[in-house]
C-alpha cells in the first residue's frame, strides 16, 4: 500500500495484477503472498511498516550455535506382542557438525585399512555354509572404483559344489523355520536393525569405497537396510494377526487362512544398493518362513557380509542364511537351476532377470513345485518438466536424479523430456547446474559424483559418451579426475527419440534431453519404451498432474520431486513390463511373493471328539 500511493502521488497509472484460472492453484497462491506480506518476519514488514535500513535488512543471517540433535528413542530389540508403528530411520543431518565429525572418523578408519603398509593385506570375506565359514582356492577381488589399484576385500569365489551344499543345507531346516512363529522370525529382523543400527556410519564408510557411494548415499542405503528389518518384522505380524479374520466362517463351519514359506530361496542382489537391496530381499524372504541364500554382487561382497553378520548375531538358526560369494555365471547359475529352490529374488539387469525367468519356468526333475521368481529389472526413466513448472525446484532435482551416484540407480533419470515453452531455459539452467558438480573420490564429503563401479561399465559408458555427437547434440561433458573409473556427467540433446542412445539403458551419469510440442507429446515420448519403473512431472497444473498420475506408464510416479529415493513403507518401490514383475518392494503385499496361502476347513457340526 505505501507503494501504491507513492505512485499516485507521482501521476502515475497504476495496475494491481491478480491469478486468473483454476480456484485451488489460485487459492493456493493468495494464501502463499498472505503468508509472506503479513509474516512478522517478512522484509515488506520490516521495511515499510517498521522503516528499517535496507544494510540492516541484508546482513547475511548467522547461527552461532546449532541445537544438538535429539537422541532417537531406542526401539526394543524385539516385542514381536506390540510391534508398534514404523518410523523410516532418519538419515544423517549433514548440517551437524558431530555429524560431520562422526562420519569423516568412520572413514579414516576404513581408509586406514585399506592404504598401502607393511603387512597390510585386504580383508577376507569367506562364504557362510550351513554355518561354517568356507574359503575357496580362488578368490575375488573387490577393488576401490575411485582408486582400482587399492583391493577393499578378497572374498570366495563359490561354485556348483558350494551351491549344492548350501541348497542341501537349506532343505535341512526349511520345514523347521517354516513352522518357527512369526513372532520370533521377526524377532530376529528387530535384533539385526539394532545391531546395523549400532554401526551405521562404520558400514556407510565402507561402501564409499566398495561401492564408490558419496557419503550421503552410502548413509541413506545403510538407513534403507534398518527398514527393511523394521518393516518386514511388523508386516509379518500384520499378517499373522489378520489371517485368521481375513475370510468367512458361517455357522457349522470353521475357515482359516494362514500364510506359509515357499520353501528355500535364493537371493542375487546388486551392486548399486550393496546392503539394502540385499537386505530387502533377504528378510522379506527369511521372516515369510524360507531360509535363504545369499549370492551378492561381485564387486561388493564386503558390504553384503554385514547383512549376513547382523542376521547371524541376530539368532537366524544355522543353515537358515548362508552366503555365497562367487561369480553370477557360476554359482548364481547353480543356484537357480536347482530343483530344490523354490523361489529366486533378483535385482539386475534386463537380460539377466529375463533368463532366470525362463529358466524357472520350465519345472527339471525333482522339482515339486512351480519356482516364483521376484525380478527387478531396470529402466530408461523419463522425467517431463511442464511449461509451467517452477524451474527452481525442477532444474537441480533434474540433475539429482540423473547424476546422483553417478547415475547408477535403476531409478535414476535418463530422459528428460521439456515442452517447447521452456525448452531452451531448462536446457542452459540444467548445463549450468550440472558444471557446478563435483566429480571425485566418494570419501570426500564435498563430493556429489563418484567413479563407476567397474572398468566394463567404464569402458562401455565411456563408449556412449564418444558416440553421443553422432546421435544428438552434446550440451555438457564434465571434467572428471585421472585415475579411477570415472564418466563425465554428460548432456545430449537428441532429436529422434528413437536413437539407441534414448532407449538403451545406460546405467551411468548420461542424460538425454527430448523436446516436446505439449503435454500429449510428452506423454506419449515417456511411455514410448519397453520399461516401467520409474517417471516423473514437474507442473504447477492439477490437470497437467492428474493426467500424469494416471497415464505415466511407471510403478512409480514421482510429482514434482526428484526420482529416486523411495523410502520403505512410504513410496514401496518396483515396476512392471520388462522392469520387474510388478512387486513392490517395501509395501504391504511383498511378503506375499514368498509366501503359500492355505485355507484350513472344519465342519463344526458334529458329536464330541474321539478320545485320544
Amino acid at each position: 500500500e505505501p507503494l501504491h500511493a507513492a505512485i499516485r502521488r507521482l501521476g502515475l497509472r497504476l495496475r494491481v495484477y491478480a491469478p486468473v484460472g483454476e480456484l485451488v492453484p489460485g487459492m493456493a497462491y493468495l494464501v502463499r503472498r498472505l503468508l509472506e506480506n503479513t509474516s512478522n518476519e517478512s522484509f515488506v514488514r520490516h521495511r515499510f511498516a517498521e522503516g528499517r535500513e535496507l544494510d540492516q535488512l541484508l546482513v547475511p543471517p548467522r547461527v552461532e550455535e546449532l541445537p544438538g540433535p535429539t537422541e532417537p528413542t531406542r526401539r526394543p530389540p524385539t516385542d514381536p506382542a506390540k510391534p508398534g508403528r514404523y518410523d523410516p530411520e532418519p538419515t544423517a543431518e549433514w548440517r551437524r557438525p558431530s555429524v560431520r565429525a562422526d562420519f569423516a572418523a568412520a572413514v579414516e578408519r576404513v581408509a586406514e585399512g585399506l592404504g598401502p603398509g607393511p603387512g597390510r593385506r585386504p580383508t577376507t570375506v569367506p562364504a557362510l555354509l550351513d554355518g561354517e565359514e568356507v574359503t575357496t582356492g580362488e578368490v575375488i577381488a573387490s577393488v576401490d572404483p575411485g582408486r582400482p589399484s587399492v583391493v577393499v576385500a578378497e572374498s570366495a569365489a563359490c561354485g556348483a559344489a558350494e551351491a549344492a551344499a548350501a541348497v542341501e543345507a537349506a532343505v535341512a531346516v526349511a520345514e523347521r523355520w517354516r513352522a518357527t512363529p512369526a513372532e520370533e522370525r521377526a524377532a530376529v529382523l528387530f535384533r539385526a536393525a539394532e545391531w546395523l543400527r549400532a554401526r551405521r556410519a562404520d558400514l556407510a564408510a565402507v561402501q564409499c569405497f566398495e561401492a564408490g557411494k558419496p557419503r550421503d548415499q552410502a548413509d541413506a542405503d545403510v538407513c534403507e537396510a534398518i527398514d527393511f528389518c523394521e518393516y518386514y518384522g511388523r508386516e509379518v505380524l500384520r499378517l499373522s494377526s489378520l489371517s485368521a479374520r481375513s475370510v468367512q466362517s458361517p455357522p457349522g463351519e470353521a475357515n482359516r487362512l494362514t500364510y506359509h514359506g515357499k520353501g528355500v530361496a535364493v537371493v542375487i542382489a546388486p551392486w548399486n544398493f550393496p546392503l539394502a537391496i540385499p537386505t530387502g530381499m533377504t528378510t522379506a524372504a527369511l521372516v515369510a518362513g524360507n531360509p535363504v541364500i545369499l549370492k551378492p554382487a561381485e564387486q561388493t561382497p564386503l558390504v553384503a557380509r554385514a547383512l549376513v553378520d547382523a542376521l547371524v548375531a541376530a539368532g537366524a538358526p544355522r543353515g537358515v542364511v548362508q552366503f555365497l560369494p562367487g561369480w553370477g555365471e557360476d554359482v548364481g547359475a547353480a543356484l537357480v537351476a536347482h530343483p530344490d529352490v523354490a523361489v529366486i529374488a533378483f535385482t539386475g539387469s534386463k537380460a539377466v532377470g529375463l533368463a532366470i525367468n525362463q529358466q524357472a519356468a520350465t519345472p527339471v526333475e525333482g522339482q515339486r513345485h512351480v519356482k516364483r521368481v521376484v525380478a527387478e529389472m531396470g529402466g530408461k526413466n523419463p522425467l517431463i518438466v511442464d511449461a509451467d513448472a517452477d524451474l527452481d525446484q525442477a532444474v537441480p532435482a533434474v540433475a539429482y536424479s540423473a547424476f546422483g551416484f553417478a547415475g547408477q540407480k535403476c531409478s535414476a533419470a535418463s530422459r528428460l523430456i521439456v515442452l517447447d515453452a521452456v525448452y531452451d531455459q531448462v536446457v542452459d539452467r540444467l548445463v549450468g547446474c550440472t558444471r557446478e558438480l563435483i566429480v571425485g573420490h566418494p570419501s570426500r564429503p564435498e563430493v556429489q559424483v563418484g567413479p563407476v563401479i567397474d572398468a566394463d561399465s567404464h569402458e562401455r559408458l565411456l563408449g556412449w559418451v564418444d558416440r553421443a555427437a553422432a546421435e544428438g547434440t552434446v550440451r555438457h561433458r564434465g571434467e572428471v579426475p585421472g585415475e579411477g573409473w570415472y564418466v563425465p556427467p554428460t548432456i545430449v540433446e537428441v532429436d529422434d527419440p528413437h536413437a539407441p542412445i534414448a532407449r538403451e539403458e545406460l546405467f551411468g551419469p548420461v542424460l538425454t534431453v527430448l523436446r516436446a510440442r505439449d503435454l500429449d507429446d510428452a506423454l506419449a515420448l515417456a511411455n514410448d519404451t519397453d520399461y516401467a519403473l520409474t517417471a516423473g512431472l514437474f507442473s504447477r497444473s492439477p490437470a497437467a498432474i492428474r493426467r500424469a498420475a494416471a497415464e505415466l506408464r511407471a510403478g512409480n510416479v514421482y510429482v514434482n520431486r526428484a526420482i529416486t529415493g523411495a523410502v520403505v513403507g512410504r513410496q514401496p518401490f518396483g515396476g512392471y513390463g520388462l522392469s520387474g514383475v510388478g512387486s513392490k518392494a517395501g509395501g504391504p503385499d511383498y511378503l506375499l511373493q514368498f509366501m503359500d496361502p492355505r485355507v484350513v476347513t472344519e465342519n463344526t457340526l458334529r458329536q464330541g471328539f474321539a478320545p485320544e
